[in-house]
């Protein structure tokens, strides 16, 4: 009898096969359901759990796991990128490097935001940053609707705007992309971080540690009642993304994302490592971050939070 999961996956290049239908889950059938925005799935699936299988932010995740959701997570990272870049400060700040944010306010979309804690990690460890000593702006909720924001996090009032703020001058530094302000100053903002390709690339040969942005997570009842499918869904997975890397190789993916990861083969290697002895030291990197950062009141062990389908 086949089974039917409904799933939520970003429109990622490594599971196009999967949402074609050209690679399949033996004995599955997935329901693919599409969402405005990602962010909304993560919220759901640590509020309410309205799907069998999802893509989530892996903070979210930790949190909401931490807190007694019914998830969890599979060892399977979906999107990678260093995080260096992506902190920006306006072109005419007072601001120049890392440790002159301190005693500043940033803005950021929501405090749990899984690029910011990466961020703020990286700014510790490389650049001494306290980041109790930075006030970090928000204006979206928490995934979690019990998490308790940090003294030195504040929401912006209802109806203010980071961009707005950014677009008057009155914040001096914020996040871009998807944990950002989303202000339209392109031309106003750099990286705070100068040099992030090749500071990265050294981070990474250091460290080992190569950030991950997204995690499939599974409702336990369903794991409950198919304690095989963390297995059938990695073959399945890790078959797409192989399928995936060859179009990459080739050229026959060819847009700015495949050309991102093609540029992160030669730092890396496999661009997107599947597995948890994989990803071990980035996982554990990011525990500790969302540990340091009070995001979660302790550190899981690793095989407690996300389950290596390779050991089902």
């Amino acid at each position: 009898m086949t089974e039917k999961y409904s799933i939520v996956l970003g429109r990622h290049g490594q599971v196009e096969d999967l949402r074609s239908g050209a690679v399949r889950v033996e004995g599955a059938e997935l329901a693919f359901i599409d969402v405005k925005r990602m962010p909304d799935a993560y919220r759901s699936m640590a509020r309410s759990q309205p799907y069998d299988i999802c893509e989530m932010a892996p903070t979210s995740y930790l949190m909401a796991h931490a807190a007694g959701a019914p998830i969890t997570a599979l060892a399977l990272p979906m999107t990678r990128r260093f995080r260096h870049a992506g902190l920006q400060r306006l072109k005419d700040s007072s601001i120049r490097y890392p440790k002159d944010l301190e005693g500043r306010a940033v803005g950021v979309r929501a405090y749990s935001v899984t690029a910011a804690v990466w961020t703020r990690g990286i700014l510790a460890d490389e650049y001494g940053v306290d980041f109790d000593k930075v006030t970090w702006l928000t204006e979206e909720d928490e995934n979690v609707e019990t998490f308790v924001l940090p003294a030195n996090v504040r929401r912006v009032a209802s109806g203010a705007s980071l961009a707005q703020m950014m677009n008057d001058g009155e914040l001096q530094a914020g996040f871009g992309g998807l944990a950002g302000v989303g202000a339209d100053l392109d031309d106003r903002l750099v990286d705070l971080v100068e040099d992030a390709a090749a500071r990265e690339a050294d981070w990474y040969r250091r460290t080992g540690i190569y950030p991950l942005h997204g995690v499939i997570v599974v409702r336990n009842e369903v794991l409950e009642r198919s304690p095989d499918l963390p297995r059938r869904l990695f073959e399945a997975f890790a078959q797409a993304k192989e399928n995936y890397l060859a179009r990459v190789r080739s050229g026959e993916a060819d847009g700015p994302e495949d050309k991102r990861y093609r540029r992160l083969a030669d730092v890396v290697g496999d661009p997107l490592p599947y597995g948890l002895a994989q990803n071990a030291k980035s996982f554990e990197a990011l525990v500790g971050y969302a540990h340091a950062q009070r995001l979660i009141a302790q550190r899981p062990p690793l095989a407690a939070a996300f389950l290596d389908p390779n050991a089902v």
